[in-house]
């Protein structure tokens, strides 16, 4: 089977720095960016071919195929790494009121990389049936944090999160470990 993924002097990558906004953290904390991967697989993957290619890779666990909540929300526990399985969307991250968030349309085919503590919500489903393969670093638990005073103790965590060693899509290369790196 050939790899499923663009070759990566070919990849489009956008590469945002989110400011914080009251208590979203966003890439304040670490300095790692959102990362977004732009028809890295073909618009014909399914999200079943997605899973077991992000299983041979071996970063990342996949753990759901859902669409994006449409509240503020942020991981305090784990990155997290979404790969579109259908549909097309458009998304905010960094928090609907932060000058400095990120609104864009994904599609399938695109992978986002959220790093721990980046605020991000669905905008609109573009044409009904949006949805993402959702994963995680190995041995890395999700939760569900809104920016709320009582979640403090979660974000002073996020400090003690490492990167990855290895891209979630590509292994030993990839933009993911340019950013350690010094690239993107």
């Amino acid at each position: 089977m050939t790899t499923p993924v663009a070759p990566l002097p070919s990849l489009r990558v956008s590469s945002h720095f989110i400011p914080s906004l009251n208590l979203i953290p966003n890439t304040s904390l670490k300095n790692y960016p959102l990362l977004i991967y732009h028809e890295c697989f073909p618009p014909s993957i399914s999200a079943a071919i997605i899973e077991a290619h992000l299983r041979s890779i071996g970063v990342v666990e996949p753990q759901w195929r859902y669409t994006m909540y449409n509240t503020t929300h942020f991981h305090s526990t784990t990155h997290e790494v979404l790969c579109i399985a259908s549909g097309r969307a458009r998304l905010c991250f960094g928090g609907e009121d932060n000058p400095g968030k990120v609104e864009t349309e994904v599609k399938i085919g695109d992978v986002i990389i959220i790093p721990a503590g980046v605020g991000h919500r669905l905008l609109q489903d573009l044409d009904g049936g949006f949805e993402m393969v959702g994963s995680y670093p190995k041995g890395n638990d999700w939760d569900l944090c809104y920016g709320r005073e009582d979640e403090k103790a979660n974000i002073e965590a996020i400090k003690d999160i490492a990167w990855f060693d290895r891209d979630p899509v590509y292994g030993d290369e990839g933009p993911a470990l340019q950013i350690v790196y010094g690239g993107v």
